[in-house]
């Protein structure tokens, strides 16, 4: 490998993140998580993931792997962490279109053409991130063209990308990049972004200038999402219990039912929630994203909840074909909407 500077490097790269397509960059040194190992260890023996025998016992597999990523990849000495914006300004898919403040003058109402019984019909939410195509490969590629530039750069480097694809602990490594905090709702927060971020890894043996860990807090005295959540899921500052959590049952979960009473608690949600997302203060600076991928699929916006329950297999399949949307399968699915249309009323 070619001699370089480690800083002219990192700055080098950054340039060639942006470029690809990625809102945030940043470096760290390939270390072991310490301080995240032990919190991360009392979260998994307390249960709070779902326990063993619960949807995400594989969080159990391959700690070392998780808390250091040179046991992940030998040899590893940079870990390169970036994010992409994946907000979408407007009404989430289900939400019904808000009433007229006043009536359409005529010509209005000519326009508009016939009535729409949108709001007769509830809609079923969906999660803002599973609107359009599957971030896992939106951004390896992107990652794999950044990888590809820094082999160029280095006369061959190594290393692997990953997006919420093994055992890392991404909102860990974003933090010691410098690109944000986790905040008391889990998520990581950003001041240019928001919450609204797509996270990835490129874990490297390349020696790169690391950057200031982002030490700063900003959630202040705030407890918006944890009033918010409607199912106590939040139940302390930066913790979940994952078997509270609407996007658990709704994405993880497998089985033909969901829990009672707490599902009566989902509101009308069928894929994931973004509740404590979008009370965040933090929200406001998210900025819309420069991907057409992460748009919304046709019908995925105003498809009423009585229809998805009607969806056939092939339908879902071609509808929802490389989307998020179908880690739940199509009867995790059907189960989903059906108890957020009984939520809605529908």
């Amino acid at each position: 490998m070619p001699g370089y500077d480690p800083s002219n490097l990192a700055a080098a790269l950054k340039r060639e993140a942006r470029r690809v397509g990625f809102d945030g960059v940043g470096v760290a040194r390939a270390e072991r998580l310490d301080g995240h190992a032990r919190r991360l260890e009392a979260w998994l023996q307390d249960g709070r993931h779902g326990g063993g025998g619960g949807a995400m016992a594989w969080m159990e597999r391959h700690f070392d792997e998780r808390v250091d990523p040179r046991v992940l990849v030998p040899g590893a000495r940079s870990v390169v962490s970036v994010f992409a914006s994946y907000f979408q300004p407007g009404r989430r898919p289900g939400e019904p279109r808000p009433a007229s403040p006043a009536p359409l003058a005529e010509a209005d109402r000519q326009r508009a053409g016939p009535p729409s019984d949108e709001r007769a019909r509830p809609g079923a939410k969906i999660s803002r991130y599973a609107w359009g195509d599957d971030y896992h490969d939106v951004l390896k590629d992107k990652l794999a063209e950044l990888f590809d530039w820094l082999d160029r750069q280095t006369g061959g480097a190594g290393g692997r990308a990953f997006v919420d694809s093994a055992p890392v602990m991404d909102k860990a490594w974003a933090q010691r990049a410098g690109l944000g905090w986790q905040g008391k709702n889990t998520n990581l927060l950003t001041t240019t972004h928001g919450s609204f971020v797509f996270l990835g890894e490129l874990i490297t043996d390349v020696d790169l200038a690391p950057d200031a860990p982002f030490a700063a807090d900003h959630c202040g005295s705030c407890t918006r999402c944890l009033d918010a959540c409607p199912t106590g899921a939040l139940d302390a500052p930066y913790q979940i219990d994952a078997e509270r959590c609407i996007s658990y049952w709704t994405i993880e979960h497998r089985g033909p039912d969901l829990p009672e009473p707490l599902a009566a608690e989902f509101g009308a949600w069928a894929f994931g929630c973004d509740i404590c997302q979008d009370v965040c203060p933090w929200t406001k600076f998210s900025q819309p994203t420069r991907d057409a991928r992460f748009l919304p699929r046709p019908g995925v916006t105003d498809t009423p909840a009585a229809e998805w329950a009607e969806i056939s297999l092939e339908a879902w399949r071609e509808r929802f074909r490389r989307s998020p949307v179908k880690r739940t399968k199509y009867e995790g699915f059907l189960r989903n909407v059906e108890n957020a249309a009984r939520n809605a009323g529908a």
